[in-house]
């Protein structure tokens, strides 16, 4: 699905509309993602009328105190840090540090070039599978998704495109999306994240940085996607299994989701 047309909201999503097979699709208006919501304006008719009473925000402390969320009227915050327990094992991944990697080519080619960034990704998408805060946080986001007095929900992290694609993948999954349509989905942010991130890109080659390493950290690729899809496969067999046993999410709040948002496709 494209991006909204919405000016103080980097790569706002609505999953309504995707095709579900079986003469269904997701209901528009309920499940939404996007960037951070930093600069975002609650009176812009395009975020105003969506409604959103919950904001889902999966990143760290780090990124949430640098630039903190401004939430819709009438909206709650449920933090749900996917990595908190990522910095004292191994540092913050290239997913939580864009904007400090992106003012630095040094930094970014010490620590990620020579296609080291494709491998940092792979492993953190693993740890969006595995890692305990990222189950915890993901359970968080289905759990609120299932609820029975759940309205419209947005999630995001920092650029809307890493655990925010991971959220998306696994909420389509649930919902029966095959997998054409939820690949198709995962990689159509490259366009709205590449417009938003233009300038910092335009910066860091001026300084120097590597072009293919910049797109390789503000972009997402398909084999980001397959490491996660690995980690299911390897550790839990089936998308079914990893919420159930990997999230604990019990399946009555999976029913409750596929009920909440889907509907009949019209003819």
């Amino acid at each position: 699905m494209p991006a909204m047309p919405a000016t103080s909201v980097a790569n706002l999503r609505d999953l309504g509309g995707l095709p579900l097979g079986a003469g269904r699709s997701v209901r528009p208006g309920l499940v939404l993602r996007s960037a951070h919501l930093d600069r975002l304006d609650p009176a812009e008719p395009a975020v105003a009328r969506l409604g959103i009473r919950t904001v889902v925000d999966l990143r760290t402390d780090t990124e949430r105190g640098a630039r903190p969320d401004r939430l819709p009227e009438g909206a709650r915050l449920l933090v749900a840090d996917v990595l908190a327990d990522h910095l004292a094992i191994s540092g913050l991944p290239p997913a939580a540090r864009l904007k400090e990697l992106l003012s630095d080519p040094a930094l970014a080619e010490e620590h990620l070039g020579g296609g080291q960034v494709r491998s940092a990704f792979a492993r953190t998408y693993r740890t969006f599978v595995s890692g305990d805060a990222a189950r915890a946080s993901y359970r968080a986001l289905l759990t609120e998704l299932g609820a029975r007095d759940a309205g419209p929900l947005l999630f995001h992290c920092s650029a809307g495109k890493d655990r925010t694609g991971w959220a998306a993948t696994v909420v389509l999954s649930l919902l029966g999306a095959d997998e054409e349509t939820v690949r198709e989905e995962y990689l159509s942010v490259n366009t709205a994240v590449r417009q938003a991130f233009a300038p910092v890109i335009e910066g860091f080659t001026a300084q120097g940085g590597n072009p293919d390493l910049a797109l390789d950290l503000i972009g997402v690729l398909p084999e980001y996607l397959d490491a996660a899809l690995d980690e299911v496969a390897v550790r839990h067999g089936s998308m079914e299994t990893y919420v159930r046993e990997g999230l604990g999410v019990p399946d009555e709040v999976t029913a409750r989701m596929r009920e909440r948002l889907t509907e009949a496709t019209e003819a």
